[in-house]
């Protein structure tokens, strides 16, 4: 099982970038799938997740009604669409998947993890 974030970049603030995690060697229709953020010097957190069909989605307080967690399961990948963003919002972001029906926000509630992609935003 293999997740490869990407998307990542510079952008200033305001502006907007969309991440993306494909997954390899897994039915990825079947995993929940998270995205968490680590910034320099701070513990990894929670961001956004979206169930198995895309019903289900939940998003941290710092984000909501800035970032949109969708997935294509055809295509084996899940984005997350980033608008509106923050200098706070830069860090290293890891997509993460778990087999099964819940949706969690913990970093131990997911068993595999992308090798992350950096978001840098300027102010």
């Amino acid at each position: 099982v293999q997740l490869q974030a990407s998307g990542g970049g510079l952008v200033q603030a305001g502006g907007s970038l969309r991440l993306s995690c494909a997954a390899s060697g897994v039915t990825f229709a079947r995993y929940a799938v998270g995205w968490f953020r680590q910034a320099p010097g701070k513990e990894r957190e929670f961001v956004s997740a979206i169930s198995w069909n895309g019903d289900n989605t939940h998003n941290s307080d710092s984000v909501k009604g800035r970032f949109t967690i969708s997935r294509d399961n055809a295509k084996n990948t899940v984005y997350l669409q980033m608008n509106s963003l923050k200098p706070e919002d830069t860090a290293v972001y890891y997509c993460a998947g778990v087999l099964g029906l819940r949706v969690g926000k913990q970093t131990n509630d997911y068993t595999f993890w992308g090798q992350g992609t950096l978001v840098t935003v300027s102010s």
